[in-house]
């Protein structure tokens, strides 16, 4: 087991809005590539990088999917799942609920047991090769049918996949919670914890849907919330989490810059926020990347910092045990004043 890590100009904390197909570096995505060879669209890596560029939630997921096209293998996925636990180390998580997308490989002609197997083999590793705690969710995209989506529960539920939980993402405006009733029904009933993706470009009314029908434990983005002071009223009475993502936020242009994000007004409100990474390979930054940027464009404290990173670990699945070791270090990382 490795030492616990040197005190850091950021927190300690867990990371719950990663979704492991965006670590998917550039430079990763040729070696891939080359090893399956797959001839890729983009003659170099600067031809690539150029396009990571996004006007929209849809301008991203659009090269997302296809920059997928290099996981073929149980060791693809193995790799990028390490090479995420490496960085993320290096970035101060110390436990990560990823989030993968298993309808995104399987319409590829990826089989289920080809992604899973190879991300979980990296997973059970981590703690002893990273001191990262790890936990699964699987993640389903609303703009493909929930019938679809359901079947692939089942799929997983079958094969004893060790995930602790499910999500829903891609493409939200258009694409309201309220489709996916049974998907989260059938979870429920097989014990697994709930999460969904809300009021990031779509209305906060999602958000409410999300809460109300999905039952969910936790709200990934939430930013919209701002829009209806009744739910910010609920969110603060019911502690819910929310995962919020300030550099994905600020690349898909959901916010106009980070100067303009609503971090600020969520802690005044009492929100239950945390700071993740979302897709870092795309959004230009990892947890202490995001971590640095909120506290260079509102001057963050580092009492504020400590509590999105207190705030991390309590809203996450880990178990009561894990929790609480990583509060400690939280505390410790406060007075320490480095």
């Amino acid at each position: 087991m490795p030492t616990t890590p040197a005190l850091s100009s950021t927190p300690p904390c867990a990371e719950l809005h990663l979704h492991i197909e965006g670590t998917l570096e550039p430079e990763l995505i040729f070696e891939l590539a080359g090893r399956n060879g797959i001839t890729l669209p983009y003659a170099s890596l600067e031809e690539l990088k150029a396009r990571y560029r996004f006007t929209d939630l849809q301008s991203f997921l659009d090269l997302y999917y296809a920059n997928m096209d290099v996981l073929r293998t149980e060791a693809d996925f193995a790799d990028m799942t390490r090479a995420y636990l490496r960085r993320a180390a290096a970035a101060g998580v110390r436990h990560v609920e990823m989030m993968m997308d298993p309808q995104a490989h399987l319409v590829r002609g990826i089989p289920l047991e080809t992604s899973v197997r190879g991300v979980c083999a990296a997973l059970a590793a981590s703690e002893e090769e990273f001191g990262i705690s790890t936990a699964l969710i699987a993640a389903f995209l609303r703009d493909r049918p929930a019938e679809e989506a359901l079947d692939v529960l089942e799929d997983l539920l079958a094969m004893e996949a060790p995930i602790i939980g499910i999500g829903l993402d891609s493409a939200e405006v258009g694409n309201p919670p309220e489709a996916f009733i049974g998907l989260y029904r059938r979870a429920r009933e097989a014990g697994l914890r709930t999460v969904a993706h809300a009021g990031e470009e779509g209305p906060s009314h999602y958000i409410e849907q999300a809460l109300d029908l999905l039952l969910v434990d936790r709200i990934d983005h939430g930013i919209r919330c701002l829009d209806d002071p009744e739910l910010v009223q609920r969110l603060v009475h019911e502690k819910i989490p929310l995962t919020i993502c300030p550099l994905s936020n600020v690349r898909l242009q959901a916010v106009d810059s980070l100067a303009a994000h609503p971090l600020p007004q969520m802690l005044e409100h009492g929100l239950n926020i945390s700071v993740n990474s979302d897709d870092p390979a795309y959004f230009g930054g990892y947890a202490d990347d995001n971590f640095r940027a909120v506290q260079e464009a509102f001057g963050l404290d580092r009492a504020q910092l400590g509590l999105l990173a207190a705030n991390s670990i309590e809203a996450s699945f880990a178990p009561p045990g894990r929790r609480a070791e990583l509060l400690h270090e939280v505390r410790r990382w406060e007075a320490s004043g480095a």
